[in-house]
């Protein structure tokens, strides 16, 4: 495992279900007002991902992916929320903007896939995270943070998949 600064976390995945176990790590790690910002090609493991941080957060709902809905919210058993985006279907940073990002962000944790399409509108403090497709099963994963939270963030992560700072 390279580590290549504190502020980066690079990682292959080999299968769906390490994908999902890591989305897992992840998601118990969140809070509200944290944004997480997915970036990679169709099948690249986006949903995989967000299906371990939905479950990891502790949301009662399954993952979907919301396509054609733009953003499905799942809750916890304690009513609080999580937000998940699906910016694929969204042409400009000004419709992004319609979307009212602060509002999400301000009840729960918010994670856009395809973030890319609306980078401009973006916080700059953020966790981004890469993916790419390697293989069949094997996914690289790319974490870098933006910002002390997110630096927080990735440290956490480090050291609950491979118990290293």
């Amino acid at each position: 495992m390279p580590i290549l600064d504190e502020h980066s976390l690079d990682f292959v995945s080999k299968s769906p279900e390490q994908t999902r176990r890591i989305g897992m790590r992840l998601g118990a790690l969140l809070q509200a007002g944290d944004l997480i910002c997915l970036q990679g090609d169709l099948g690249a493991g986006k949903t995989t991902l967000v299906q371990g941080v939905a479950q990891g957060w502790g949301a009662l709902d399954s993952v979907s992916s919301p396509t054609f809905v733009l953003v499905n919210v799942y809750r916890r058993a304690d009513e609080t929320q999580f937000f998940h985006m699906d910016a694929y279907r969204i042409d400009s940073a000004p419709e992004g903007e319609e979307l009212d990002l602060d509002t999400m962000l301000d009840a729960g944790p918010l994670l856009i896939e395809w973030a890319e399409r609306l980078e401009r509108i973006l916080p700059r403090e953020r966790l981004w995270v890469a993916l790419e497709h390697v293989s069949e099963e094997h996914r690289q994963m790319r974490f870098e943070a933006h910002g002390k939270r997110y630096d927080a963030l990735v440290s956490e992560l480090r050291q609950s998949m491979f118990g290293v700072v």
